[in-house]
């Protein structure tokens, strides 16, 4: 019977657009978000639904996510306004071609109408999980400075020395977005006075599957469900780059496309090719939109929108629980 789920949200860009569908389609069928881990966009999906909890109805989670303007996430920055050098050198110097302010202001008014401002607000009770893991959402984050990936609130207190229930959602949420080169990547500074640079957790785990998982071994309490719009390898139908003007007159190096795919999806992949993973994942096709197609039309979002909807809905006709408990996680027998 349909209840408590917790659910993996992967990045994707524009294409997360299709795990709002498949959230809803799990909320229709009558599914409520426990705990909620998202990369990228599926940390700007993520943080609605963790914020809303089960106060909204899937029409209404439906017409919030689907305010996000994606045009409007092309602001440029300083570089990026210089007519036909502004973007190369923007991507020389590695500060991103666009603030990325617009996302982080849109995500922290939404969650401020959902009485959500730090990551205290989205903390539960829960003696079964470890105590830094006791919130509705975590984030996934890629720290370049210290080389390695957090897991935000997580990982506050263990990097950074930092009390996990003072710091802003919404800049966690704008950190695991920033898509390097791209948008400007965020800064965090430690309690010691040291200011790591954070960027895209798509680069280390775009699809972080096994994050909501039980790490002693026993038979997890409800569903872990996990949703991804990225492709399945190999698939050459499906865009991942984006169209820099200047830098697209050369043609980009097929070796290229072929690193950064790899890069997004490639350790993910990994997971998905097992079979337990595989059988828990409702998977959108959302070869239509590319990653970075940000003038993608209201038609075009409908269409993703329901693309998502449909996948969820076609994942749960096939989904029982008990026979994946059966297969997949069976109790450990007690010498």
């Amino acid at each position: 019977m349909p209840g408590r789920a917790d659910l993996v949200l992967s990045g994707g860009g524009v294409k997360g657009v299709g795990l709002v569908g498949a959230v809803v389609g799990l909320m229709d069928a009558g599914y409520r978000a426990q705990r909620v881990s998202g990369t990228s966009a599926g940390s700007i999906v993520g943080a609605i639904v963790a914020a809303a909890g089960s106060e909204l109805t899937g029409a209404e989670f439906k017409n919030i996510a689907l305010q996000l303007n994606y045009r409007k996430f092309r602001d440029a920055a300083l570089f990026g306004r210089i007519p036909f050098i502004g973007q190369p050198l923007a991507l020389a110097r590695g500060r991103g071609i666009y603030k990325g302010d617009y996302a982080h202001d849109w995500v922290r008014g939404q969650l401020a109408d959902l009485g959500v401002r730090t990551f205290g607000d989205l903390a539960i009770d829960d003696d079964e999980l470890p105590a830094d893991q006791r919130y509705k959402l975590v984030v996934t984050v890629a720290d370049v400075t210290t080389g390695q990936l957090v897991r935000l609130p997580w990982d506050y207190r263990r990097v950074y020395g930092l009390d996990p229930d003072e710091q802003s959602v919404a800049a966690a949420v704008r950190a695991s977005m920033s898509i390097p080169f791209y948008f400007r990547p965020a800064g965090l500074t430690d309690s010691a006075g040291r200011t790591s640079t954070l960027v895209d957790g798509g680069l280390l785990s775009n699809f972080p599957i096994d994050s909501l998982d039980r790490a002693d071994g026993g038979v997890p309490r409800w569903p872990s469900f996990g949703v991804t719009v990225l492709p399945n390898l190999p698939n050459e139908t499906d865009r991942l780059l984006p169209n820099w003007g200047p830098l697209r007159r050369f043609g980009t190096p097929r070796m290229l496309d072929d690193v950064i795919t790899t890069v997004l999806v490639g350790r993910d992949q990994a997971y998905l090719n097992q079979p337990w993973v595989n059988a828990r994942t409702v998977r959108v096709d959302s070869t239509e939109v590319g990653y970075l197609d940000f003038d993608i039309s209201d038609a075009e979002v409908e269409a993703l929108y329901v693309a998502g909807y449909s996948a969820a809905r076609e994942f749960l006709a096939d989904w029982d629980w008990e026979s994946y408990l059966e297969r997949f996680r069976p109790p450990r027998q007690i010498p």
